[in-house]
């Protein structure tokens, strides 16, 4: 087989051919070591000695807006930085600049409604795992699209199920690193199931949490108990919608069994890209009367106002 051996013009006409499945979904991105925003998904790479790349050192936040307002921005980038602390992994600049680039990044994406991925990797260096081969750390920022939901998926809600996958040891879940293979494995589970929501337990059978999302249930007595933080990683959306509950209905953190899933009066999942929706069957069973629930109802109205009230504002994004 004769390979190619190709000048460097003569490569980068072959990347800028090469089809690239996302760029209908790429608004703008950003690399740190180049220091400029781009609109051209062909152009959009990571270099592969980067140890983001190869070992999955590195970690990341996902932001979300909604009528040209970024929503939660501060607390993702917070919990980025307790899990930057958790690598030991110091960005090339500093975190207010990086709020700084989000903005500016989502603002040259030019759409009010979309998703700001912000990755912080060990950077470019060598294909070992001494975090010692890289100089610098990387920064990449990614704007992309988010397509509206229907009002039905919120009211018919999702299917639920015991995913094979336990649940991440207690140190790696509390960092939202890049390493997401058993999350890959939980979706792909679910694809295989026709169902849409995997569920994970500890080794002491107790919820943790979804793939991608926290889980929680309106028990018996019309409690709202989340799972322990033990072996689930916080997640910023459940937590503002904590606060935003609070007073409404009593709210407590405790261990919960799989008997209480199928027996709640609601199951509900918060993340960042729902926001808050019903889970309505889980392994075939209906849970409550088979819609969204009051509480799942006035979690989502509540965030949807607060977007509108809270979120940073993106310059020049018409709403």
């Amino acid at each position: 087989m004769a390979v190619p051996v190709c000048s460097s013009e003569e490569y980068l006409q072959k990347m800028l051919a090469v089809p690239r499945v996302c760029a209908p979904e790429i608004l703008a991105f950003y690399e740190h070591r180049v220091g400029a925003v781009c609109t051209d998904a062909r152009l959009m790479f990571a270099p592969l000695d980067d140890h983001i790349a190869h070992r999955g050192d590195g970690v990341f936040e996902t932001v979300k807006y909604s009528e040209g307002r970024l929503y939660q921005l501060d607390p993702h980038l917070e919990r980025m930085r307790r899990s930057a602390a958790g690598l030991f992994l110091t960005p090339p600049c500093s975190w207010d600049t990086i709020r700084e680039l989000t903005i500016e990044v989502a603002a040259a994406g030019k759409e009010p409604l979309g998703q700001m991925r912000i990755l912080l990797g060990r950077g470019p260096g060598g294909f070992g795992i001494d975090p010692g081969e890289c100089p610098e750390a990387s920064l990449y920022l990614v704007a992309s699209r988010f397509p509206a939901t229907p009002e039905s998926w919120f009211e018919t809600g999702l299917k639920g199920f015991r995913t094979s996958i336990p649940a991440k040891q207690p140190y790696m879940a509390k960092l939202k690193n890049t390493n997401y293979v058993p999350n890959m494995l939980m979706i792909r589970e679910a694809r295989e199931k026709g169902a849409d929501t995997p569920f994970c337990f500890d080794d002491q059978g107790y919820l943790a949490e979804s793939a991608i999302a926290n889980l929680c249930i309106v028990d018996a007595s019309g409690t709202l108990s989340v799972p322990e933080f033990t072996q689930s990683l916080p997640g910023t959306t459940l937590l503002r919608a904590l606060e935003l509950l609070e007073g409404t209905l009593p709210i407590t953190f405790r261990r919960i069994s799989e008997g209480e899933i199928i027996s709640a009066r609601e199951v509900i999942l918060f993340g960042t890209g729902p926001d808050c929706v019903a889970i309505t069957s889980y392994e075939g069973k209906t849970i409550g009367d088979g819609k969204a629930g009051p509480v799942a109802r006035k979690a989502r109205q509540l965030i949807i106002a607060d977007i509108r009230a809270t979120g940073t504002p993106i310059p020049g994004v018409a709403v």
